[in-house]
């Protein structure tokens, strides 16, 4: 939501560190990450509620494994911070799932 509908906004700018300028000239871009992450989060909750218990737990790991693969790339060419924000959670959640 942040990067495709709130990314020119102050309080947004503030949480990415971005000049007003910056957030106008990356808009485009910034709502196209988020749309990604959109799709990230959508196969999440389908792995949550599919009807077949070992169908949903193979896509949910599928889709933490994608997101702890681009945290550590963000990481890596952006950010360190990323992969505290994006990638612990999604290990830490995928843990999880293994141990349920």
């Amino acid at each position: 939501i942040l990067e495709m509908f709130l990314w020119t906004k102050p309080r947004t700018r503030k949480i990415f560190g971005l000049s007003a300028e910056f957030a106008e000239q990356t808009k485009a871009m910034a709502a196209n990450q988020g749309l990604y992450n959109g799709f990230l989060a959508a196969g999440l909750l389908w792995g949550l509620f599919h009807n077949n218990l070992a169908v949903g737990f193979q896509i949910q790991v599928f889709f933490l494994l994608s997101v702890i693969i681009a945290g550590i790339y963000g990481a890596l060419t952006v950010k360190k911070s990323i992969l505290f924000v994006q990638a612990l959670p999604a290990t830490l959640a995928l843990i999880a799932l293994f141990l349920s």
